[in-house]
């Protein structure tokens, strides 16, 4: 069984962004049946190629400690090994408050040094703890081993149905929430994918191909939530929603008037399942606070590879691909099960549930290791906006 799951491991595409330049390595040992399963209520998807998906598309390859990517980095520190991601502008300018430091680093590479220097020195939770509260994806390898990746809460009664034909609004952006979207989109469901006007999806400006991988099944609504009318707007189209996805930290909706569960739990209106996606859940105490991107969440669930006691990145940011794929399962469940649904939906946790020990590739075993590969674009994505005025003619909600 082992050297048939690291043959289709190989074969994937994902075995190429595992180990370090010179060594591809296998993956944890519950992966790849795990992602097959979830793969399998959509027909035709290579779900084990989801893992490598970016990485095709943006001509990436495996680094050891250094993510595909490039912005998150395994560190050693005094009690273990953390996952520290500096993927956006403020987070390296950020480095020198987090660490306390007297001078600014003046390159990138000065900034990851003095993040070495300071696992290497100090107090790690200390560390960890400041991070959080600066709002920094730093996460210890394996500290969310224990966190479920999915919670579900019924909130009322609903019919039971397919996704066909349903409504679904998706709020989310980046790669997990927007693949859930795009996967229910593939099961017959009609999916808005709604942007803030001032700050659209981040996506929009990486790989055009990889955007319209994601969301060219959808149209785009555009709205700007700084002003009472594109918050009222906003409102009126998440109400009419059958399901709702999100990524976001409850209190970002909450700020624009926008409560998950007073919405699901209206009888008879409202959305019938609510998708929320979070690094570590959205009920996990100080934790639902915390920042949390595919590479780092991965790294705390313990979704890891390792090789002479030291950890490597498994795949490309892996925790955002199945997480999207658990969140369109449960979504599809819990409309088939029928009932008024909140999905609380773990990033870290989804990493949790099937990390393990790493899979030896046997010296004997002969594999090709294939290059990752992406789905190709059906179309070009929707501008942002270009859809608005349709969308809300066709639902009643123009004012």
């Amino acid at each position: 069984m082992s050297d048939s799951a690291l043959a289709r491991w190989a074969s994937s595409g994902a075995m190429a962004l595992t180990g370090s330049r010179d060594l591809p390595l296998g993956p944890p040992e519950r992966l790849v049946d795990g992602v097959e399963q979830l793969g399998r209520v959509f027909a035709g998807l290579d779900a084990l190629a989801l893992l490598g998906e970016r990485a095709a598309l943006m001509g990436l390859w495996r680094r050891g400690a250094v993510s595909s990517g490039g912005s998150c980095h395994l560190v050693p520190a005094q009690n273990g090994w953390v996952a520290v991601s500096l993927p956006r502008t403020e987070d390296l300018e950020a480095v020198p408050a987090w660490l306390e430091l007297d001078a600014e680093p003046d390159t990138a590479p000065a900034a990851w040094a003095a993040v070495e220097a300071a696992f290497a020195n100090r107090d790690p939770e200390e560390l960890l703890a400041r991070a959080t509260l600066l709002g920094l994806p730093v996460a210890a390898v394996g500290e969310a081993a224990t966190t479920p990746a999915l919670s579900r809460v019924v909130l009322g009664a609903g019919p039971s149905r397919t996704a066909a034909g349903a409504l679904v609004v998706d709020l989310s952006a980046l790669w997990a929430g927007p693949l859930c979207g795009d996967l229910l989109a593939g099961a017959g469901a009609t999916v808005v994918k709604v942007e803030s006007t001032t700050r659209p999806d981040g996506a929009r400006r990486g790989a055009p191909d990889f955007f319209d991988v994601l969301n060219a099944r959808k149209r785009s609504v555009a709205l700007d939530f700084s002003t009472a009318d594109g918050v009222s707007a906003l409102q009126r189209l998440v109400a009419r929603a059958d399901v709702v996805i999100e990524a976001s930290r409850p209190r970002a909706l909450e700020q624009l008037g926008i409560v998950a569960a007073d919405l699901v739990g209206r009888d008879g209106a409202g959305p019938q399942v609510w998708v929320s996606i979070t690094g570590y859940g959205r009920r996990a105490g100080d934790g639902v606070q915390r920042v949390g991107f595919g590479d780092d969440t991965a790294a705390a669930g313990g979704l890891v590879s390792w090789h002479d006691d030291s950890p490597v990145f498994c795949a490309d940011a892996a925790a955002d691909p199945l997480t999207g794929l658990t969140a369109a399962n449960a979504c599809l469940d819990a409309l088939a099960e029928g009932g008024r649904w909140l999905l609380d939906v773990s990033m870290a946790g989804v990493a949790a549930g099937l990390a393990g020990p790493t899979l030896p590739v046997p010296p004997s075993l002969a594999v090709e290791v294939a290059e990752p590969r992406a789905r190709r674009p059906l179309r070009v994505s929707p501008a942002l906006g270009e859809n608005t005025a349709e969308v809300m003619q066709e639902l009643g909600l123009t004012a």
